[in-house]
C-alpha cells in the first residue's frame, strides 16, 4: 500500500489496533502501572494517551514527538539543550515569551531580521542555536527555511522552527533541514481554545532522548485530558485548516482593497514580500493574517460581533487582537490587528469586518 496522505494520518494515526479495543485511545488517568509492562510511572514512560498524540504528530512531522504541558514547556526543553551562556539567534519578529525564556536561562538573545538570509547566516557563526518562526508572529514574515537550515547546519548550529502557524499540514521543517520543530498544540492542533499542550519533534534519536529526559526531570508533563482533547482536535485539523485557509485568502484580498485598511500582511497575496518563499516551501498559506487600519484599531475590535477580540489563535472561532498593546511588541505598528480566521462562513466574517472598519 502506498503511504497515506497527511489528511488521512490526522484521522488514522495514534489509534488502537487490537480486536475488541476502542477505536480511540481513551484518557488513561493513571500515574502508576503494574510492573512488567510498557509503562511503569507516567512521568518516566508517559501514558497510552500521551503516546497516541506523540505518535500522530511524529508521523505528520517525520520524527519523534514529545508532548509537554504547554508550548512554553516544549520551548523550555529545547532551549535547555544549549550549553551555558550561549548566543541564540531569534527573529526580531517572534513570540515575545521565547525571547524572555532565552534571556531568563542566561543566554544572549541576538535579534535578527530572519527574512534577510545573508545577514542571518553571517550571524550564525559561533551561535548556539538558530530559532526561527515562519510565518512570524505577528508580522507574517517568511524566512527561507531551506537556505537558513543548510547554512546553519554547515556551521554546526542547530535550527529550531516554531511551526505553530503553518501546522504540519502546510509546512514540514524537518524535511527542509531543521533539527527540531515545536508546536503550541493549544492552537491549531487542539483547535477549540480549551487546552494547553506543547510538542517538540526531532528526527535525531539522541535529541529525542534528551528532550524526553528533560520532561522526566523538569516535570512539564501534559495532562491526560489535554492530550486526549489534542488528539480529538487533530482528527479534524485538515478540515479546519482547509476551511479557515480558504476564508483567510478571500478576506486578505478584500481587506487589501478596503479604504480603511492601509496594509495587509498575508503570504498568500501576490503583493506580499514573502509570497514566493511561502509558495516554494509551504503547501498553503495558512489562516493567519495581519492588517493595519487607518483609524482606531481598538475601536475596530470593540465593534466586532462575530469575530472575537481575544488572544491566542488557531481555533474554530475567529479571534482578533491588537498586538502592539502587549509588552515587547514595540516593533509592531500600533494599528496592526492579528486575525486568526476560523471556520465561520466567510461572508459573515467579511460583513463583521467591513461594518467594524
Amino acid at each position: 500500500m502506498d503511504p497515506v496522505r497527511d489528511e488521512t494520518v490526522c484521522v488514522s494515526a495514534g489509534r488502537t489496533e487490537g480486536p475488541g479495543e476502542p477505536l480511540n485511545v481513551p484518557p488513561v488517568f493513571a500515574t502508576s502501572f503494574r510492573i512488567g509492562g510498557e509503562y511503569d510511572y507516567a512521568r518516566n514512560e508517559g501514558t497510552p494517551t500521551w503516546a497516541a498524540l506523540e505518535s500522530a504528530i511524529g508521523q505528520l512531522e517525520g520524527g519523534t514527538a514529545t508532548a509537554y504541558a504547554s508550548g512554553m514547556g516544549a520551548a523550555a526543553a529545547i532551549v535547555d539543550l544549549l550549553s551555558p551562556a550561549s548566543r541564540v539567534i531569534v527573529p526580531a519578529d517572534s513570540y515575545t515569551a521565547v525571547r524572555h525564556l532565552v534571556a531568563a536561562r542566561g543566554h544572549t538573545v541576538d535579534l535578527q531580521d530572519c527574512t534577510d538570509t545573508d545577514a542571518t547566516l553571517a550571524a550564525v557563526e559561533g551561535a548556539g542555536m538558530l530559532w526561527l518562526e515562519s510565518p512570524s508572529n505577528p508580522l507574517m514574515e517568511v524566512a527561507d527555511l531551506p537556505a537558513l537550515c543548510a547554512g546553519a547546519r554547515a556551521a554546526g548550529v542547530p535550527v529550531v522552527v516554531d511551526n505553530t502557524f503553518a501546522t504540519p499540514l502546510l509546512q514540514q521543517p524537518l524535511a527542509l533541514g531543521a533539527d527540531v520543530v515545536m508546536h503550541s498544540g493549544s492552537k491549531y492542533i487542539g483547535g477549540h481554545a480549551d487546552l494547553l499542550i506543547g510538542l517538540a519533534v526531532t528526527a535525531e534519536d539522541d535529541l529525542a532522548a534528551r528532550l524526553r529526559q528533560h520532561r522526566v526531570l523538569a516535570g512539564a508533563t501534559p495532562g491526560t485530558m489535554e492530550a486526549f482533547l489534542a488528539v480529538r482536535g487533530l482528527r479534524t485539523l485538515a478540515l479546519r485548516v482547509r476551511q479557515a485557509q480558504e476564508s483567510a485568502g478571500e478576506l486578505a484580498v478584500r481587506l487589501e482593497r478596503h479604504p480603511r485598511v492601509t496594509r495587509v500582511r498575508y503570504p498568500g497575496l501576490p503583493s506580499d514580500p514573502g509570497h514566493e518563499r511561502a509558495k516554494a516551501q509551504m503547501r498553503g498559506f495558512g489562516a493567519m493574517l495581519s492588517f493595519e487600519t487607518a483609524g482606531d484599531a481598538d475601536a475596530v475590535c470593540a465593534a466586532l460581533r462575530v469575530i472575537n477580540a481575544a488572544t491566542s489563535l488557531g481555533g474554530v472561532e475567529s479571534t482578533i487582537e491588537r498586538r502592539a498593546r502587549l509588552a515587547g511588541q514595540e516593533h509592531v505598528p500600533p494599528s496592526l490587528l492579528r486575525l486568526s480566521v476560523g471556520c465561520e462562513h466567510v461572508e459573515d466574517l467579511w460583513a463583521d469586518l467591513d461594518a467594524a472598519l
